[in-house]
């Protein structure tokens, strides 16, 4: 396989069911991207999409949103280096 794509959906159901807020939730999600990426390099993954935010997300909360970025930027910076970092090791 040399492409995996992923839908990020239930982050906030997720959370209602453990009891947690919407954006622990969230966390959690983001925190599961990170791992399943990991695992997708160490498997020869060429390829790794991640479809996270639609534009029904826009209607939510103004806190959610903004928090919901600044998990994108963290991505998009950080992480995006902490990835390719890997794979060429």
């Amino acid at each position: 396989m040399k492409h995996l794509a992923i839908i990020l959906d239930g982050n906030r159901r997720w959370a209602k069911e453990h009891g947690l807020p919407s954006l622990e939730g969230h966390r959690k999600g983001y925190e599961n991207v990170k791992t399943i990426g990991l695992a997708a390099l160490e498997r020869g993954i060429e390829h790794f999409s991640v479809f996270a935010f639609s534009t029904e997300n826009w209607k939510r909360s103004q806190e959610e949103v903004g928090y919901l970025m600044e998990l994108l930027f963290l991505a998009l910076t950080k992480e995006l280096d902490f990835f390719w970092s890997r794979m060429f090791v």
